[in-house]
């Protein structure tokens, strides 16, 4: 589908967009495009110019980056990002170079509005600078959790309180209580997501497989019961 507006009832499930003015959410349909992405094809790097907002209708987008002297450079997964989700708006606001690498995951649709067609349309509308900004602030906020989590929390309660934060979606989604039962997510990719080695991170795994919480498959992470493993987070 090449019309935006085709994939309103996607974006309708995620919170920010939902309770969007529609004085702004449809101006904001009107400015997309879709793009098209194949499995690994980079969207941008990090040091890219501004290159706009992005919603994410199909597949994901994986967020990350690279540290360390080049020849000791290690990766890091920061996100994992599938429908409804925005993202991008960091360099919507302050019009500097992207801070992180984004590839697509899987083949993905994305919805994207130019960064010169959104800061025009900003410029000439600046009281919807707050709704967007609410997009940016609901970031922030699970960033300092996880900051938070790596801090103090052992290994296996980031891991299990990690798949129930991308179960139900990061908080995004519209209706409470809502959440996905299959995560599409390798064990590679959690560890890089949480900084554990990958042993530790099947050990911990299999141990909430063997606890019944959920089922390990190539690839995915199933859940099996959500509310218990909310309870192994505590």
């Amino acid at each position: 589908m090449t019309d935006p507006a085709a994939y309103l009832p996607i974006l309708q499930t995620g919170r920010w967009f939902a309770q969007l003015p529609p004085a702004f959410a449809q101006p904001l349909i009107a400015m997309a495009l879709v793009r098209q992405l194949q499995p690994g094809e980079v969207l941008f790097l990090r040091g890219d110019a501004p290159c706009g907002l992005y919603a994410v209708v199909r597949g994901a987008i994986s967020i990350s980056g690279t540290g360390g002297r080049a020849d000791e450079a290690r990766a890091a997964l920061l996100t994992r990002l599938e429908p409804p989700h925005w993202f991008g708006e960091i360099s919507v606001f302050d019009g500097s170079a992207r801070t992180h690498d984004a590839h697509a995951a899987e083949a993905s649709t994305l919805l994207h509005v130019p960064h010169q067609r959104l800061q025009q349309w900003l410029q000439d509308h600046p009281v919807y600078w707050r709704a967007l900004a609410l997009l940016l602030t609901d970031k922030l906020r699970t960033a300092f959790v996880a900051m938070e989590e790596l801090a103090l929390l052992p290994a296996p309660q980031r891991l299990a309180r990690r798949l129930v934060l991308m179960a139900e979606g990061y908080g995004q989604f519209m209706v409470p209580g809502q959440s996905r039962r299959v995560i599409g997510i390798s064990q590679e990719q959690l560890s890089l997501m949480l900084a554990i080695s990958r042993q530790t991170t099947n050990q911990i795994l299999k141990d909430l497989q063997a606890r019944q919480l959920l089922r390990v498959h190539r690839g995915e992470v199933e859940i099996v019961d959500l509310d218990g493993l909310r309870a192994a987070c505590s």
